[in-house]
């Protein structure tokens, strides 16, 4: 008992001295897990022999993590986080835009990640780490700001304050917005999925991972609209978006388990 004591007094000390994380992970963990309720058996499978015992949930961050890494290993996967666009742009231009895009981005690797899990000659390694970026970057394309305008780096640099606290647009919709339900994850899975019918759930699968990006590229318009530099927000705030929120995490999660699904099949 002592150790035990001794162990969990050691953590806690410790823990001050982690890099902070607040709670962005919840919303790719969401994702994740809600994701894992529409698997198939093949695909069920086919996940458990890349990842074992983990689940989804347990690697989607991974790729976020990585970004501590000193190495400069994984650098060049920065960009496969975002794809910018200018504001209240056309259906046109958009898909225009990402025709021309130069270099990696998450609408590239999107793509490049279905492709390698797909490919019986990519290693155990590769599958593992093209897993884990996809199931990212799904989660990724559902937060409306990672495809918002390159201006201001997808809210980055709009400065606002939550709750009296200094922070900026991007952080409340990847953390404080999610934060605010006062859910775990699992918790927050359960209860949207609970709400989805089989119409609502066929309804969301419609469509290409371009279309996914369009939808939330018209919703970062829409925020980009009800929000200004220096803007307080709080309760108000939620009342906005909170059915904009929950509607982009049920939509990752089951669009999530399409493509699963389909790589799997």
């Amino acid at each position: 008992m002592k150790k035990v004591l001794t162990m969990l007094l050691l953590m806690s000390a410790l823990l001050p001295l982690q890099p902070a994380q607040a709670y962005g992970p919840t919303g790719h963990r969401v994702v994740a897990e809600l994701a894992s309720f529409h698997l198939s058996a093949k695909a069920k499978s086919g996940i458990r022999k890349i990842i074992g015992n983990e689940t989804l949930a347990m690697i989607a961050n991974w790729p976020d993590f990585i970004k501590s890494d000193t190495t400069g290993r994984y650098n060049h996967t920065s960009p496969w986080h975002y794809l910018d666009f200018p504001g209240h742009c056309s259906r046109a231009e958009f898909d225009r835009i990402m025709a021309e895009a130069k270099g990696e981005n998450l609408y590239s690797q999107t793509q490049a990640m279905i492709a390698q899990l797909k490919n019986p000659r990519t290693t155990p390694e590769q599958q593992r780490f093209a897993l884990s970026f996809l199931v990212h970057m799904i989660g990724d394309m559902h937060m409306p700001l990672h495809v918002g305008r390159d201006e201001d780096m997808g809210g980055n640099k709009i400065q606002v304050s939550w709750f009296d606290r200094p922070t900026n647009l991007h952080r409340v919709w990847d953390e404080h917005l999610i934060d605010f339900q006062q859910y775990s994850y699992t918790e927050y899975a359960h209860i949207l999925h609970r709400v989805l019918t089989p119409a609502h759930i066929q309804k969301i699968r419609h469509g290409s991972i371009a279309d996914w990006m369009w939808e939330s590229h018209v919703l970062s318009d829409k925020i980009y609209d009800r929000t200004r530099p220096g803007d307080k927000l709080s309760y108000r705030y939620n009342f906005l978006f909170v059915e904009d929120l929950n509607d982009q995490l049920q939509k990752g999660g089951v669009r999530l388990a399409k493509i699963l699904n389909e790589i799997f099949a």
